[in-house]
């Protein structure tokens, strides 16, 4: 990494352990301090459009959307100004929190920035069967739970695959999840744009939505934040899609390939140089493994928040 453009360093660089996809580290300098991304290039299955996410990350922070102040972009790195805040734990947040984030998102929505990527249409992977064998073959230790499920993973992606998505299409954050977002003085800090792209209004919001109005499972689900979240979209002068399926299909999608991916690294049995250490890729799999499938099976009662 060339980072000669920070500054003179004051100190070594940091590595801050627990990135789902890529790895990031702390760097100060006599300039200041910042969080210095390496963008997992090696074998994750898209592809990061660096200059579009970095225009976008720029026109978000002068319209005074609350992040870090992005510095610096290359092909393989993202820098940003470091900002001190509480972690945001997986939890129902509290109602205020909630409905800011939904204002948030409609002001994010509002931003008028061109968009060049145009991302190839995903395949919903079906080889569930195969990758199972090969669990047990390789005695992983959640092997007995993935052969358990592999019908209901082939359900999921059947529903994935053939869900269908009113619109409209938006540029968006694409992950405003517990992990990705810090509270200063009890406000949000959103972080971690990489992701941004085009997506599906619904999809986008159930995805936020549900992820700042549960626990760690779907046994504690607050309707009152799910719908804080929707509340303070309308307010920042959004308007809401159609109910239906659609608002959830993303978050089910998003999991099923990242829970593949974490398992073809499993597989692969080795400490990989990039993305994330192998006993996080594990702690994924087993998430995703037990996790995909209850969420799965809670679709009507998801649904019924939207009502």
């Amino acid at each position: 990494m060339d980072l000669s453009h920070l500054g003179a360093p004051i100190g070594p660089m940091i590595r801050v352990h627990g990135g789902f996809a890529n790895r990031m580290y702390r760097l100060d300098t006599d300039q200041g301090s910042f969080a210095v991304k390496e963008l997992n290039l090696v074998d994750r299955p898209w592809t990061h459009p660096v200059e579009d996410v970095f225009r976008f990350e720029q026109a978000a922070f002068t319209a005074g959307i609350p992040m870090p102040e992005p510095i610096s972009a290359s092909h393989d790195m993202l820098v940003h100004r470091w900002v001190e805040g509480e972690k945001v734990p997986e939890a129902p947040v509290p109602g205020a929190y909630a409905s800011e984030i939904g204002e948030i998102l409609a002001r994010i929505h509002a931003l008028d920035v061109a968009w060049s990527h145009v991302s190839a249409e995903d395949t919903t992977s079906r080889d569930w069967a195969g990758l199972a064998a090969r669990a047990a073959a390789t005695r992983q230790p959640w092997a007995d739970e993935l052969a358990s499920n592999v019908e209901t993973f082939l359900a999921i992606a059947n529903f994935v695959e053939t869900c269908e998505r009113p619109g409209p299409v938006v540029l968006t954050h694409r992950d405003i999840q517990p992990w990705n977002l810090l509270a200063r003085e009890g406000r949000p800090v959103v972080l971690d744009w990489e992701l941004s792209g085009m997506l599906d209004l619904s999809g986008e919001l159930g995805s936020t939505a549900l992820s700042l109005a549960k626990g760690p499972g779907f046994n504690d689900i607050k309707p009152a934040i799910f719908r804080s979240v929707l509340d303070g979209y309308v307010a920042g002068g959004g308007a809401l899609p159609p109910p239906g399926p659609s608002w959830f299909v993303y978050m089910i999608g998003g999991w099923l390939g990242h829970t593949r991916w974490n398992i073809l690294r499993c597989l692969a049995g080795v400490e990989a140089s990039t993305g994330p250490d192998l006993a996080l890729s594990h702690e994924s799999v087993r998430n995703g493994v037990r996790g995909l499938p209850d969420l799965f099976s809670r679709l009507p009662e998801l649904e019924a928040l939207l009502l």
